[in-house]
Parts: structure tokens; C-alpha cells; sequence
């Protein structure tokens, strides 16, 4: 069993927040694949089911960004999930709009769901790294995290979130190369090479 986790505040006044990419990932990955719909379970809203010949948790935690790895924790003893089968899907300042990067372990850079899960798991888990861009300077960084995406943006981040949900079978298999390798495929294809931050030109 695998469990993929995405990172998110829970709430509508958060739904849309570039800080909850990874809630959107994980919700497009039910959708494709035809998950019940999620439950309360694990201090997170939950489903089950089968992405190629495995069973998947999905999770999205709702215990605030900065407490996710209790959920997280929660889930992976209850099933007895090891690291190597833990996939969490996350936002990253560090790399363009639109652009995706899978690592294990590695460090936080910052960011509070990711060290929340590395402080009651450990650290050798798998990361999907969505690139949100950053504002250019740190000061703006909470503010920039906790706004929604512009209108202009949601065609590349629902671009991003299918094109993660098509090839998630990929992850199950443990092909991180091949799932990157084809989203950059795709993104390139429906023209997202270099999408724009708002404001920028």
C-alpha cells in the first residue's frame, strides 16, 4: 500500500491558496482514478482505492500546514506504510510556475509541512515538488503562498494537476524519473514552457 499525501490548509477561504497546490494534486488524482469520496480519518479527509495494481490512501491533512505530520504519522503506522511508499505533494517557491521536480529526502527549504512530516517520520520520504515561483523577495513570501493563483494561472495549474493524475501510476511503480519526465512533456505540449508570476511580463 501506498499513501499520497498533499499539502494544504483546510477551509474554504484557503481552497484556492497557491499554498494548497498539493490538496489540488491530490484531488485531481481521485478524480482520474475514481476514488470514493473522501472521509474523516487519520486527523485527514481520506479515500481508498487502486491506481494500476496497487492500493493508494489518498490524504489530504487537516490539521493546518504546519501540523501535517500528524495525520501523516497516523496513517503510516495504522497501515504500517514504510518511507519509500510515502508520496507527498507540496508547493515549491524554489522552482518556475508550472515546473515539477521528484526527489527523497533532502532538506525542507522552509517550508512547515514538509518539516512537520520529517519531525514525526524522518526524512527519507518522496517529494513531487509543484514550482509556484517565488515574489522575489522574502518578506513577501507568506503573504504571496497564502493568495489564491491569478486567473491567468489556473490554466497551467489544472494543466499540472491532470497531467500529475494521468501519469500517477508512474509514482506507484516508482518510475519518479519517467512520472517527471512526462509531465515536462506534457506541460511543454500545452504550451506552459515559461508560464508568468501575475504582474510579470
Amino acid at each position: 500500500m501506498l499513501l499520497f499525501v498533499g499539502l494544504g490548509n483546510p477551509g474554504r477561504p484557503y481552497a484556492g491558496n497557491r499554498h494548497n497546490i498539493g490538496f489540488m494534486a491530490i484531488e485531481a488524482i481521485a478524480r482520474a482514478h475514481s476514488f470514493p469520496v473522501a472521509r474523516s480519518k487519520y486527523q485527514a479527509l481520506t479515500t481508498e482505492g487502486t491506481i494500476g495494481l496497487e492500493r493508494v490512501i489518498l490524504m489530504q491533512p487537516q490539521t493546518y500546514m504546519n501540523d501535517s505530520g500528524r495525520a501523516v504519522a497516523e496513517a503510516a503506522r495504522f497501515h504500517k506504510i514504510p518511507l519509500d511508499n510515502i508520496v507527498v505533494f507540496h508547493d515549491e517557491l524554489d522552482l518556475p510556475p508550472s515546473k515539477l521536480r521528484v526527489k527523497k529526502g533532502g532538506g525542507n527549504a522552509g517550508h512547515n509541512g514538509l518539516r512537520s512530516i520529517t519531525a514525526h517520520m524522518g526524512n527519507d520520504y518522496r517529494r513531487v515538488r509543484l514550482g509556484i515561483g517565488h515574489p522575489g523577495d522574502k518578506s513577501l513570501v507568506h503573504g504571496f503562498v497564502l493568495n489564491d493563483f491569478g486567473r491567468g494561472e489556473m490554466d497551467w495549474v489544472n494543466t499540472l494537476c491532470d497531467a500529475i493524475a494521468k501519469n500517477a501510476p508512474l509514482l506507484v511503480t516508482s518510475d519518479d524519473a519517467g512520472f517527471q519526465n512526462r509531465i515536462h512533456l506534457a506541460m511543454d505540449a500545452a504550451g506552459f514552457k515559461d508560464p508568468k508570476l501575475p504582474g510579470e511580463t
